[in-house]
């Protein structure tokens, strides 16, 4: 008999992050998060996002050691992931990047570069990498430059900004600043020559890219 524990999927995971939310967060919290996203679906938030076929925007910053990456140097080697996530204090976030990293070496067996991108400074990224065990690339996207270019950034109201305050979730202790702007989470799959080949934009953060769909692509694209 085999007793070995087989890990949750990704999705297996969120919903258990979510289910955990409803059950702890307190009267109110949860209708005020859907009504938050709501409106950010009303607004069609992330609807500028690159799409199929649309070649992705370049773009060249900081890692945790604060050594530029530019976006163009990594896909002169082969095909590039980009995982856009809030920041460190995000458990939906988190789990996702222990995902990918879970699969990083699937993902460069397929020539392909894994790069996350936040609003965190260098140093807050690099507490996430340390303690997540990142090994792909975790960029600081300062003033959400980059987030902007890709359709995704978008500042939390003033009600949200409150919520979180009094979760102790202090977004200008993380990002460096005080205009409390965040990324749409999102996943694109960029071929070469800047092409998008796969896009997930969800405004749900609690929904995330499965990264077994991202290996998938990276499979079936043909190799140099």
């Amino acid at each position: 008999m085999d007793d070995r524990v087989i890990p949750p999927t990704l999705s297996e995971a969120l919903e258990a992050q979510r289910a955990k939310f409803v059950a702890t967060a307190g009267p109110g919290a949860v209708e005020r998060v859907e009504a938050f996203l709501e409106g950010l679906r009303r607004q069609r938030s992330g609807a500028l996002a690159p799409a199929l076929g649309a070649v992705a925007p370049d773009f060249s910053i900081p890692d945790v050691h604060g050594a530029l990456v530019a976006l163009a140097e990594r896909r002169a080697r082969g095909p590039v992931v980009l995982v856009f996530y809030r920041g460190a204090w995000c458990p939906y976030c988190n789990l996702t990047l222990r995902a990918y990293q879970g699969l990083l070496p699937r993902i460069r067996a397929a020539g392909a570069a894994l790069i996350a991108i936040s609003p965190q400074t260098p140093d807050a990224s690099l507490d996430t990498a340390q303690k997540l065990a990142l090994e792909f690339d975790v960029l600081s996207d300062a003033g959400s430059v980059t987030a902007r270019s890709y359709g995704l950034a978008f500042k939390l109201p003033d009600e949200l900004q409150a919520f979180y305050r009094q979760r102790d979730i202090l977004l200008p202790h993380f990002n460096g600043d005080d205009d409390w702007m965040l990324p749409i989470p999102a996943t694109f799959v960029l071929a070469p020559d800047g092409r998008v080949v796969l896009a997930h934009v969800e405004v749900d953060y609690r929904h995330r890219q499965d990264p077994e769909a991202v290996i998938a692509v990276l499979e079936a694209m043909p190799r140099r």
